[in-house]
């Protein structure tokens, strides 16, 4: 075997043995083998998913070259150089995560309970949002939906038409109040895409649907939002590796 050989396989065990640490972390499995960890880890990362195929492969590899070495220094299985490159840049994705603000709505959208309900109207001409968080003067008190909005106009037609006095006068806390039971979270900025899944895979156990996290300085209500994640947020990551 060329030492050449002997680099790439001990690359391969490096970048190996950093996945398989990450995925440890991730999912607080400790007491199982790797490819058991992969295939429990499908079901609640995205990115253990898109590489599922690959890193069960990656697993038999490395049995071949660590438990069938014969002699030291000397493995049977040689991984090719565009593997190990490959589980690399894997191993990269998955020990130094993105923030959670790198797939956030960055924009946010969001309003006073105080505000007009003829603002929230304005304000979804020019936006595709269908929720909006809602703040009084100490902080964020939960979503308004475009939902419980047409709810509020077909509840107040008068003659197929609503009165224009009526959105002046009407709060985004007169229609919230209607419908306040939406499921929230408020998560630091720190937090990883890897943490984010975590908290919103949380709420999928307890047979709960959470509607939004929104990203602030330190994870509290009484803080500016940063930015917002939605379940389609998550679906959207892209970890493509060229």
């Amino acid at each position: 075997m060329t030492t050449e050989t002997a680099r790439l396989s001990e690359r391969f065990e490096v970048a190996y043995n950093q996945i398989d640490d990450a995925l440890k972390s991730m999912l607080k499995i400790y007491n199982r083998g790797f490819s058991d960890r992969v295939r429990i880890g499908a079901s609640r990362h995205k990115i253990i998913k898109e590489f599922q195929d690959e890193l069960l492969q990656y697993a038999r590899l490395r049995n071949a070259i660590v438990h069938e070495k014969t002699e030291l220094g000397y493995y049977i299985a040689e991984p090719h150089e565009d593997v190990v490159e490959r589980i690399e840049k894997i191993a990269r994705l998955m020990t130094e995560p993105d923030y959670c603000l790198s797939i956030a709505t960055r924009k946010v959208v969001y309003f006073h309970v105080n505000d007009p309900l003829i603002t929230v109207i304005r304000k979804m001409k020019g936006n595709h949002y269908s929720q909006f968080p809602v703040y009084d003067d100490y902080g964020c008190v939960g979503l308004l939906k475009c939902r419980t909005i047409v709810k509020w106009f077909a509840n107040h037609l008068i003659n197929g038409t609503t009165n224009m006095q009526l959105l002046n006068e009407v709060t985004v806390g007169d229609i919230y109040a209607e419908d306040k039971n939406h499921p929230l979270v408020f998560v630091p900025k720190t937090y990883t895409i890897f943490e984010i899944e975590d908290v919103f895979e949380e709420f999928h156990k307890q047979k709960k649907d959470l509607e939004m996290a929104i990203v602030t300085e330190n994870g509290q209500r009484t803080e500016k939002p940063l930015g917002v994640v939605t379940p389609w947020d998550l679906i959207e990551i892209d970890y493509t590796v060229d």
